[in-house]
């Protein structure tokens, strides 16, 4: 059932980005791809993060059984970056929705 959840916010997740114009059709550099900052913030946007990095992440664990993380906190960075834009207000509810059930695994 988590996993179906999860993979639930994940897809309105991509669709979300892609209403709002923020799914891009062009892969971060190699560099941008291993930055180890938070969210790699210092070499790509939010939204290609996510895209590039959490999503994918969080599908192969799924694909192979792993556990999803419990101690998930990705809502503040959404806030953070998107909540002067009342467009993407969606987008944050998704992440508080995601953060929420991933931390009630516990």
């Amino acid at each position: 059932m988590l996993y179906l959840k999860t993979t639930e916010l994940l897809e309105k997740l991509e669709s979300e980005l892609r209403l709002q114009s923020l799914w891009s059709s062009v892969k971060p550099s190699p560099e941008a791809m291993s930055d180890s900052s938070p969210f790699s913030c210092e070499a790509m946007p939010f939204e290609n993060w996510v895209q590039f990095i959490f999503i994918p992440k969080m599908k192969d664990l799924i694909d192979r059984g792993q556990a999803l993380p419990t101690n998930i906190a990705i809502a503040p960075m959404a806030h953070h970056v998107w909540s002067s834009k009342k467009n993407l207000h969606t987008l944050i509810l998704i992440f508080d929705n995601l953060d929420t059930l991933l931390s009630e695994q516990r």
